[in-house]
């Protein structure tokens, strides 16, 4: 079949010009036609054996060249098996000089030969290497086509291999228009990663990728695009940490060192392409983006690169909406807000809701104090729309009205509005918990708005579920258990709580329950083992230290877990220091408020602590500074306020009236508060008004029984 395929049954497309081309002629079995004899007689005898050996390699070529027409033909037809037959016959490493010689030869610039000047006879055609080139990349389709993907990624590679070698700088402009050697080239650069990705060799895929972005290769602006992108997707999404490249460290310092840092430089590239409208818009690229800048805290620059996403691709909702997302993982939350607050503004009264935006800005209101009107706004617009809106959404609205109705009852100064307020949130917790049964936020939500209400049963019950829910894996649904637990005078059960939670618990949730481990201990008079866990606590936050010391040679962001347990430390001491101060060490308290202030030195708390070892000592004008102070940093710090009102109260009957505003100022910040009361009815006893203070010291009492070891909230 091969000899007939020898002859002139094969025509190429473009009809070579030169005696030395690979022209589809017959030739003898020996290796000489009727050709030869005219060559001869133009040839001295020394040339002789020139000619025969470009003969020779012209009848071998013209074989190889018919394999790859036929084997072209074969594949066409889907006949793989075949095909890949015909191709193996190809004896590419034999050819491989050959063709190498043929690219640099017929690419090199030069200057327009004279008439005279004659063609190297034994140099191929750019046709011949690109027929040739075509069959690798044919019999690298095949064996795809056969699920032969590693044998397929190598044939690609021989490809890459050849012109690489011999094109070092790049593609030469131009020469597309000659042959089909770039096209070829560009398929097998385009299919060797895929092919190493179906085959699971994710570091060579990696490694193909690099070396197609390596040099200049004349690929079209989308197709470079394209190999950019998917390099970042295999790097981002792998799940493996890719060798680096060994021309690395010639770069320059500020290579990417990992996986992610080379992910997001290449993604920036792409962004600043899509902005110069050099490429097309792509939204796959701005995700990509977004994890890679996500999972490295650059939330800022993230937000940097949505604004600067052209107009009309997103609305402006939208782009609020991402914008704001970026803001609050940023830890930005008024800004965030502001930009939400644009969503039901009335310019996009005529727009439909958009309720993402809503809810986002009804999640960051539900998270602190100062916003929860806001938060109540957010939350109603969603739950306005009624059937309109899904089942999902309008669960997770009430959840939020609930949750900001608990938080504006909390800074409501009205008694009777708290009242009302509290009566709200539970409302809505409750139809929220029916629509959403299968939400542990709402549950746990549920729970603590129970809890701080002191509907103690209640809370328990739903506190339950959500542990059920979690799989008690919960560090905060162990903490909330063991408060409540305390709030019910079960200082046992809450301990055995902790011990429980403590061998699942997470790093950051296991130091805040050893603390509250302690705070029992303290509760239930055993301050000896009480200063034995805080110590335990305190080793396992300084072995953490070290070990960040030990690989700080980098300059690292204070995530805000880092900060939590900064905040923990501190409290730490301050425990310490009014535990040593309840047993008189005086010393050892000042030690402690020492550590604690140089942690953080305007915490309230720490001026509260001296004010207290002051106090106790007597010192009364020393502790109203402190307790002064304290309020300066935060005038609604009610343990300053109630201490105040102590000592002001020893000082003289002349100071009652202060001490009197001072309690009355803490309840009505902390309604619950068991000591304000007490207080109150002491001050009461003292002026005489006896029926009055029985009702205050009635309040303390019950209050007292229902406390917490700490506030709930």
């Amino acid at each position: 079949m091969l000899c007939a395929c020898s002859g002139e049954q094969f025509k190429f497309e473009d009809q070579p010009q030169s005696p030395q081309s690979l022209a589809t002629r017959d030739f003898s079995a020996s290796g000489l036609s009727s050709r030869t004899g005219d060559w001869e007689s133009k040839f001295e005898d020394t040339q002789v054996d020139e000619v025969e050996s470009t003969l020779k390699e012209a009848l071998s070529l013209n074989y190889e060249e018919a394999r790859a027409l036929l084997g072209r033909l074969e594949y066409q037809r889907g006949n793989y098996d075949a095909a890949l037959q015909v191709f193996q016959g190809i004896d590419v490493n034999g050819l491989t000089p050959r063709m190498k010689k043929a690219i640099q030869k017929r690419t090199r610039r030069r200057k327009p030969r004279s008439r005279g000047d004659n063609v190297p006879v034994n140099v191929l055609s750019m046709h011949s290497v690109s027929l040739l080139l075509e069959a690798i990349l044919l019999k690298a389709r095949s064996l795809e086509g056969l699920g032969r993907y590693v044998e397929a990624a190598k044939e690609c590679k021989i490809i890459v291999d050849i012109v690489e070698s011999a094109l070092p700088d790049g593609m030469p402009e131009g020469i597309a228009d000659d042959c089909k050697l770039q096209e070829m080239f560009h398929k097998a650069l385009e299919l060797q990663p895929d092919l190493w990705i179906r085959a699971g060799l994710l570091d060579e895929a990696i490694a193909a990728y690099r070396r197609a972005l390596m040099r200049p290769w004349n690929l079209d602006p989308q197709k470079l695009a394209t190999v950019q992108k998917d390099l970042a997707s295999i790097l981002l999404y792998g799940g493996f940490e890719a060798s680096l490249p060994l021309q690395l460290p010639s770069w320059a310092p500020t290579a990417p060192k990992s996986n992610i840092e080379e992910a997001i430089l290449l993604l920036l590239i792409l962004m600043r392409k899509v902005t110069y409208a050099e490429i097309d818009w792509d939204a796959d690229i701005i995700n990509h983006l977004s994890y890679a800048l996500s999972v490295s805290g650059q939330y800022e620059l993230l937000a940097t690169h949505f604004e600067q996403v052209l107009p009309g691709v997103y609305s402006r909702a939208e782009r609020w909406y991402f914008l704001a997302l970026c803001y609050a993982a940023a830890g930005h939350n008024d800004t965030a807000l502001n930009l939400l607050k644009k969503v039901s503004a009335s310019s996009e009264a005529k727009h439909k809701p958009h309720i993402p935006s809503l809810l986002l800005g009804a999640k960051l209101c539900a998270q602190g104090l100062k916003h929860a009107n806001d938060g109540v706004k957010f939350a109603r617009e969603v739950t306005e729309l009624g059937t309109t809106c899904a089942k999902h959404f309008s669960s997770q609205a009430h959840k939020f009205l609930g949750i900001c109705y608990g938080n504006a009852a909390q800074i409501s100064v009205s008694d009777s509005e708290r009242i009302l307020l509290q009566r709200e949130s539970l409302s809505y917790l409750n139809h929220a918990a029916l629509s959403g049964k299968d939400d542990p936020e709402i549950m746990y939500n549920l729970a603590l708005e129970n809890a701080v209400q002191r509907n103690l049963e209640a809370a328990l019950e739903c506190a339950l579920m959500y542990s059920d829910m979690e799989a008690g894996n919960s560090g905060r649904c162990c903490k909330l258990l063991t408060l409540i637990l305390s709030s019910e005078q079960r200082y046992i059960d809450a301990e055995s709580v902790v011990d429980f939670a403590l061998d699942e618990a997470e790093r950051l949730d296991q130091l805040e329950l050893l603390r509250l481990k302690a705070v029992l201990k303290i509760t239930r008079e055993q301050p000896q083992q009480a200063i034995e866990t805080y110590k335990i606590l305190l080793t396992l936050i300084q072995a953490q230290r070290e070990i960040e010391a030990k690989t700080s040679d980098q300059v690292k962001q204070v995530t805000s877990e880092a900060q939590e347990e900064r905040n923990l430390e501190i409290s730490v001491w301050q425990d310490l220091a009014l535990l040593y101060a309840k047993l008189g060490s005086w010393a050892d308290a000042e030690t402690c408020l020492d550590k604690a202030k140089s942690i953080h030195f305007y915490s309230p708390r720490s001026w509260h602590a001296t004010g207290l070892v002051f106090e106790a000592q007597s010192l009364y004008k020393e502790a109203l500074v402190s307790f002064s102070l304290s309020l300066s940093l935060e005038p609604d710090y009610v343990p300053s306020m109630v201490s105040t009102a102590e000592v002001l109260m020893k000082l003289g009957s002349h100071s009652l009236p202060v001490a009197r505003s001072f309690l009355m100022n803490a309840l009505h910040v902390e309604p619950s508060n068991h000591e304000a009361w007490f207080n109150l009815g002491k001050l009461s006893k003292t002026e005489g008004s006896l029926h009055q203070a029985a009702d205050f010291f009635q309040a303390a009492y019950e209050l007292k029984l229902s406390a917490p070891v700490e506030n709930f909230v």
